[in-house]
């Protein structure tokens, strides 16, 4: 197969598959169990961090960092419930479908990794799409940080000026703008279109459905 020109980087939660407030509630839940009363819309505000930056940014630089791992062992644990049953958003799997025919290399960059990744793929249902995945496991620092997309247009083999990337959080959007690639926003994660456009995206669709309508005005015509 030709090496595709231009990639397309996707988060995978709460821009793919409908996770986000199951992530609320076990991560509040995780918290609940070690002795942390944290408001459910500060989780909210912190999902799409990886697990050690979210602790952080929930509970502070001040904390008995002791707890971290059985925190997010705990998350991991409770989350681990719903795997057999993700729900992927409207059109996820048709929208990644669409653009590996038109000749992008579909690529997934998500704190994921190991069996949670796979829950999410088989939600999605587009394997035969997808040309790579960039997971937390190969990265050193997470979103906002550039390098979950820096790796995942290594893997695709294309410049950042010939990529995009797609994701529902204002990590999402710093990260892809700090690895210079125009940033496209979705509102099925839950955050404001306002803080979104402020974090970096070019452009804001509903969810995937909704961008796949609209494909050819948008950053991925």
């Amino acid at each position: 197969m030709a090496k595709a020109e231009r990639a397309a980087v996707f988060d995978v939660d709460g821009t793919l598959v409908d996770t986000n407030h199951l992530h609320v509630v076990t991560w509040w839940e995780a918290f609940r169990q070690a002795g942390h009363d944290v408001p459910m819309h500060a989780v909210h505000r912190a999902v799409g961090l990886a697990s050690t930056d979210l602790v952080a940014h929930l509970l502070g630089e001040d904390r008995d960092t002791d707890q971290d791992a059985a925190i997010s062992a705990a998350h991991k644990a409770l989350y681990g419930q719903y795997f057999d049953r993700l729900p992927a958003l409207p059109e996820a799997g048709a929208l990644l479908r669409r653009l590996h025919r038109d000749g992008w290399a579909v690529v997934l960059a998500t704190s994921a990794g190991g069996a949670e990744l796979s829950a999410l793929r088989r939600a999605i249902d587009a394997d035969e799409a997808i040309t790579a995945t960039a997971s937390a496991d190969d990265v050193e620092e997470g979103k906002p940080a550039p390098e979950p997309v820096e790796h995942a247009l290594e893997l695709a083999g294309v410049p950042a000026e010939r990529a995009v990337f797609v994701g529902d959080t204002v990590w999402d959007m710093r990260a892809g703008s700090r690895a210079g690639v125009r940033c496209v926003g979705v509102l099925c994660g839950g955050i404001p279109r306002t803080d979104l456009e402020k974090a970096g995206a070019d452009a804001v669709y509903a969810d995937p459905a909704h961008l796949l309508s609209s494909l050819r005005d948008s950053p991925l015509a």
